[in-house]
């Protein structure tokens, strides 16, 4: 099966993600449920109906869900589908990169279609993380705009069967972020913007600003022109209770890198960035290191490939989930609604769980 990822031409010394193999990690009916079968009414919304029960037998058993041909059209319902697994939706309560409503309980992706976003673990660079995420497709493009999702198992093995994945075991991370400051950029075109921490944090109030990034597990300092510069150190992993293990819980998508491909970002140096990952001792991760902790993702990629109607739900443990950048012609769109599923706080990994 080909693929187009709608490839933009690559910068100099830019690593690209490859997203998988051109097979599958996992084999497409393990994890999709037709729903042609159903008759998608009210009956099918209850939690005892049929199609409840193998959304979430699926869901347990894999740690990913595909529902397609729901013949869906409309965000809301979509999404009274997605909560048949996604029972406790989190409410952005700030310190994390927030996301814009598209409706009602239902988010944007929050990123520029033109950048690719590398695998990434959802809100791995704060203390109060998520378990699951859903995505309801509300417009597609046939052929492109695919979201890709990896097998974060496999991945585990993968990178702990290397130095670097021992490195990052003994090391941990430190999650670097550079918060701007609204007041500093208005009136001008918002270039090297990322996010302001009035957006971030919800609050115009710099104190109020320090005490919701501290409850988020963050260390802050202020810089110039009023930059909230948040740090965050943790293990590359989490301890996942369901499996009783340690997985990897970590990319290079919170490094500078993220901005590879993101207009009014890319142009900057790699220190002048709003993100940045370095190994939980303040030492840099090497060229090679990042290259490889892409790759191992890229080995175990799955491609999700978006139809109106269709619903995805990913455990936020068991897999990471990324995309090619997406350049669309003047009379194409593409859009997904995001749920941000249940809360938890991080515990990074434990000794024993390996």
């Amino acid at each position: 099966m080909s693929i187009a990822t709608d490839k933009m031409m690559p910068l100099p010394g830019v690593i690209e993600p490859r997203w998988w193999t051109g097979t599958p990690a996992l084999p497409r009916e393990s994890f999709t449920i037709d729903c042609s079968q159903f008759s998608m009414d009210d009956g099918d919304l209850r939690p005892d109906s049929e199609l409840s029960r193998q959304m979430n037998a699926m869901y347990d058993e894999v740690g990913l869900l595909y529902l397609i041909n729901t013949g869906l059209n409309d965000l809301q319902t979509m999404r009274a589908f997605a909560t048949l697994v996604v029972k406790d939706e989190m409410r952005y309560q700030g310190g994390a990169n927030p996301r814009d409503d598209l409706q009602a309980n239902v988010y944007e992706v929050g990123a520029p279609l033109q950048a690719w976003l590398h695998y990434h673990h959802e809100m791995a660079y704060i203390g109060q993380s998520t378990k699951l995420l859903g995505f309801l497709c509300h417009k597609a493009v046939r052929d492109k705009g695919f979201t890709f999702v990896s097998d974060n198992l496999r991945a585990t093995e993968a990178i702990l069967a290397t130095e670097f994945g021992q490195k990052l075991k003994e090391l941990g991370l430190c999650y670097h972020r550079n918060l701007t400051d609204r007041d500093a950029f208005a009136g001008t075109e918002q270039i090297g913007v990322y996010n302001h921490w009035q957006k971030s944090m919800l609050t115009d109030d710099p104190d109020e600003a320090e005490s919701v990034a501290r409850s988020r597990g963050l260390e802050i300092e202020w810089g110039p022109n009023r930059l909230l510069k948040t740090r965050y150190y943790v293990s590359a992993f989490e301890y996942f209770p369901m499996l009783d293990r340690n997985v990897l819980y970590s990319s290079v998508a919170d490094d500078a890198m993220w901005f590879d491909a993101w207009p009014k970002v890319m142009h900057l140096p790699y220190d002048d960035r709003p993100l940045k990952l370095t190994f939980g001792d303040d030492s840099e991760l090497s060229r090679e290191e990042k290259s490889l902790f892409v790759d191992i993702y890229d080995r175990f990629g799955i491609p999700i490939e978006w139809n109106v109607g269709d619903i995805a739900i990913i455990c936020n443990y068991r897999f990471a989930h990324g995309r090619p950048g997406i350049h669309l012609k003047d009379d194409e769109e593409r859009e997904l609604g995001v749920l941000i599923g249940e809360a938890y706080e991080r515990v990074g990994d434990l000794a024993d769980k390996w």
